[in-house]
């Protein structure tokens, strides 16, 4: 069953801005960023490499903080938080998705999806973690370390893991840019389907057409300025 979908806003940035100094100077990465974004949505951030995709995911997601404007996460400021405040939103309402997986290489499987959980004081961790393992084909290979799984292994252990803190919000960062084509098509498969079911607000950066064709939007960003957005649905 596909959870419904809240479409009430549950990220948005005003006059969003970040710079940083470097030997000749201040550089501007991000510059007067507006957008929302929907619960339940999912938008892809798209541009050329260097045009602050990355920078601008990583601010949304309060990993790091903005120089300019403000940025709205579930209805909290991230300016008005500090450090630990921001990691105790991300922790209650967050889950990420990296390129470069993330794993802990001396934790199996099931121990790196049930790491979070336990970090959250969840009552039975190892059950939730085996049932996510399976939801995404993993049963086989629970008690197996990161070296021992294939590139698409390992990324279906971060999905796993990353959705089963049930986050109101799902960043992903070139989810499969690490991966070939036909295992690349795979995970992408994985993680929507998982998402209709759970209901989770995606967003993710690509730079793979395929996959942000399947996101019900897309934000282009150009030189750190916000070049168009639209609908692809």
């Amino acid at each position: 069953m596909t959870v419904q979908q809240n479409r009430e806003s549950i990220i948005t940035a005003s006059g969003l801005g970040k710079q940083v100094e470097t030997a000749s100077g201040a550089l501007t990465i991000l510059k007067g960023i507006d957008l929302e974004i929907a619960g339940g949505e999912s938008v892809a951030i798209v541009g050329a490499s260097g045009s602050g995709k990355s920078t601008l995911i990583g601010l949304l997601a309060g990993l790091d903080l903005a120089t300019e404007g403000d940025i709205s996460l579930d209805g909290q400021s991230l300016a008005a938080l500090d450090e630990d405040g921001r990691a105790a939103l991300r922790s209650n309402r967050v889950g990420f998705v990296f390129q470069s997986f993330q794993l802990i290489d001396s934790l199996t499987a099931m121990e790196n999806v049930m790491l979070p959980l336990e970090l959250a004081g969840n009552p039975d961790p190892a059950a939730e973690a085996a049932q996510w393992l399976q939801r995404v084909g993993l049963t086989s290979r629970v008690n197996h370390y990161p070296n021992q799984l294939s590139g698409g292994e390992q990324q279906r252990v971060a999905i796993a893991r990353a959705f089963a803190s049930h986050p109101q919000i799902l960043f992903a960062d070139e989810p499969t840019g690490n991966l070939d084509t036909a295992t690349g098509h795979h995970i992408i498969e994985l993680l929507f389907e998982l998402n209709r079911q759970v209901g989770t607000t995606l967003v993710l950066v690509t730079h793979d057409p395929a996959l942000a064709g399947q996101c019900d939007r897309f934000i282009e960003l150009e030189g750190g300025q916000l070049l168009r957005q639209g609908t692809n649905k």
